[in-house]
């Protein structure tokens, strides 16, 4: 049987001849620049077991897979009175769409979808400013990845505030309906720092093994949240965390998943390990088109699907 690390190496190998295909996400012009070639896998079992290839060290913007972890956050301050904001069912639309909003009346479908991560990150805001929120998230992530070197990318940040004009009327729509507590302005900087959070493959891996472990931190013993908690967050990703392309990741790869347009996937092997893809590269769903192809690979030569 192979070892962990020959079968990331495998992986790797599997999905070489596609390093490059797929489209850089190009709305944001900060992440325009990103190189199309890289490509970097990290694994990161509950035994503390590393192994990695490519581009593993390199740091890139998360972009949304930020929103497990502010999810997560705002669970363990509001608990069960989040659902009163926002729902629980895949969208089956883009990511940045308005038209539910309009038919829900305000109330977005899941966190995972952007008009949903702006409500969490209003929780999240409840009672402070900003940049306390702001350092509250990193703190956060700093911790997971067990690295005080996460960093926010300040160019991605700026380029996402000048850009973000349908974030801006998402947050607006959702404050016309009085499902947002606190000024848009204030919601929309921490939004677009919290995208803007960098991360390697290896450190994104390490931050989410709590997910792994049902909630405690498998390496240091801490408890991060309940299990029941971080059982919900997983389901979550499982069917919202490739927007209306989750029903296709949960068929090709079978593990809880989130994706960001940075071209990251963190994913999830309950009780086995934390998985972290980055190619920058993206299919029409917004999803890394080979950071897809490495997880499938991956779960066909480890037998770890859900299902």
């Amino acid at each position: 049987m192979q070892g962990l690390s020959e079968v990331v190496a495998a992986v790797h190998a599997d999905v070489a001849g596609h390093i490059g295909a797929g489209r850089v996400a190009d709305y944001i012009p900060a992440l325009s620049q990103v190189d199309p070639r890289r490509f970097g896998i990290a694994v990161i079992t509950c035994d503390g077991e590393r192994a990695f290839a490519g581009d593993a060290a390199v740091p890139f913007s998360i972009q949304s897979i930020s929103k497990v972890f502010t999810l997560t956050l705002a669970l363990e301050r509001v608990g069960a009175r989040l659902w009163q904001h926002v729902g629980r069912e895949p969208s089956g639309s883009p990511f940045n769409s308005i038209v539910q909003l309009e038919q829900e009346r305000g109330v977005p479908r899941n966190p995972f979808i952007n008009a949903g991560a702006l409500v969490v990150t209003d929780a999240l805001l409840a009672g402070r400013r900003p940049p306390e929120t702001i350092a509250e998230i990193l703190g956060f992530l700093r911790a997971r990845a067990d690295d005080a070197e996460v960093s926010i990318d300040r160019e991605v940040a700026r380029s996402e505030a000048q850009t973000g004009f349908r974030n801006a009327s998402l947050a607006n729509f959702i404050r016309a309906f009085g499902n947002l507590q606190n000024p848009v302005a204030e919601v929309l900087e921490v939004y677009f720092n919290q995208c803007s959070l960098q991360l390697s493959c290896l450190q994104l891996a390490r931050a989410g093994l709590f997910l792994a472990a049902d909630g405690v931190d498998p390496l240091s013993g801490e408890t991060i949240c309940r299990p029941a908690r971080a059982r919900r967050v997983k389901a979550l990703m499982m069917t919202c965390g490739h927007y209306d392309a989750s029903g296709e990741f949960a068929f090709k790869v079978g593990l809880p998943g989130k994706s960001g347009v940075g071209g990251g996937i963190l994913a999830i092997a309950p009780r086995r390990a934390a998985i972290a893809v980055w190619s920058p590269g993206l299919n029409a769903a917004g999803t890394s088109l080979v950071g897809a192809l490495a997880l499938e690979s991956l779960v066909e030569r480890t037998g770890w699907s859900v299902f």
